[in-house]
């Protein structure tokens, strides 16, 4: 098991135990973490589970593929950090990960 944190919108924290291989999204919608809505369910098809990585996980999480490139396009207050979590695989690697949840989806 790894550790996750989602950080809500309005400063709740979420400390959650996720399986290697699951991603972001799935755990954040499994929990009931306001704010990720996730409507095309994990399919890159939307942007209602964007997140802002912390900065001190930029690295390791890394930059978002085309696809998912595409899709921040339609997401909300865009920034540097921002991800969707659905593309984001838990790993060892990524073991205490710490993302934040934008004010609103797209």
């Amino acid at each position: 098991m790894t550790k996750l944190s989602i950080i809500a919108f309005d400063g709740t924290r979420h400390e959650l135990d996720v399986q290697t291989g699951s991603t972001v999204m799935e755990n954040a919608v499994r929990n009931s973490v306001p704010g990720i809505e996730a409507e095309c369910g994990g399919a890159c098809a939307c942007a209602t589970c964007h997140v802002y990585i912390d900065e001190a996980w930029t690295a390791a999480v890394g930059a978002p593929e085309a696809m998912e490139e595409d899709m921040l396009d339609f997401a909300y207050d865009v920034r540097p950090t921002s991800r969707l979590s659905c593309q984001i695989k838990m790993s060892d690697a990524l073991d205490g990960l710490i993302v934040h949840v934008p004010e609103r989806q797209a």
